[in-house]
């Protein structure tokens, strides 16, 4: 497992992340966050490890890259854990087109704020790519969807970033179940949604039973 005593884990993203820490579920959230804090204290109190949730539902890169200097440095990370891009992707299949984040902005912009983030704070780094619960690699969201995760995999290998596969561990459930029994709208996910992307994180940072 890659944590190491006393060290801070700091997560930052969207809707997915937040999960309800500014609401019902402070400070964690009732997703991805929590479960995967909750299984690596269950199984290595001896770390005391601290946890932070910086998710804000609806963020782009743009909106992360606003509060970046409060959210992500200031927060002071042993590890950064960042799952950004399904807005940037979302928007331009919805209501609000202007709110989409080009391929090439997001590529420059998460690579940018990556790199304040090390060079500032010396943290190490997990990117968790952006997903979409839709088995059709060819429906015109998922396909946008697969190029954002692929630039967000490539960065993280510039980085030597452990790399969290999201879309892949609802790849894999999806071979004998419908996007409707993860989400009711393909992104926004249950309980046993959460759980895959926890399993996938788990997986990715060489957690053990």
């Amino acid at each position: 497992m890659i944590f190491s005593t006393g060290q801070r884990v700091v997560f930052i993203g969207d809707s997915i992340t937040d999960c309800d820490r500014r609401g019902a579920a402070p400070p964690y959230g009732d997703g991805y966050v929590e479960l995967v804090r909750s299984l690596v204290v269950a199984r290595h109190p001896e770390l005391g490890l601290s946890w932070v949730n910086r998710g804000v539902g609806g963020d782009t890169v743009r909106d992360l890259a606003a509060r970046w200097e409060a959210d992500a440095i200031g927060t002071a990370p042993d590890w950064l854990s960042v799952m950004i891009g399904i807005n940037d992707v979302w928007h331009a299949f919805g209501s609000q087109p202007r709110k989409a984040v080009p391929l090439d902005e997001y590529a420059t912009t998460l690579r940018t704020l990556l790199r304040r983030a090390v060079d500032r704070t010396g943290c190490r780094l997990i990117v968790a790519e952006p997903y979409i619960i839709e088995p059709d690699r060819a429906e015109p969201q998922r396909a946008a969807s697969d190029r954002y995760g692929l630039v967000a995999r490539e960065i993280g290998a510039e980085f030597r970033a452990v790399v969290v596969r999201t879309q892949d561990a609802f790849d894999e459930v999806l071979r004998s179940t419908t996007p409707a029994d993860w989400a009711d709208d393909r992104i926004h996910p249950n309980r046993p949604g959460h759980a895959v992307i926890a399993q996938a994180f788990l997986r990715a940072i060489g957690y053990q039973l």
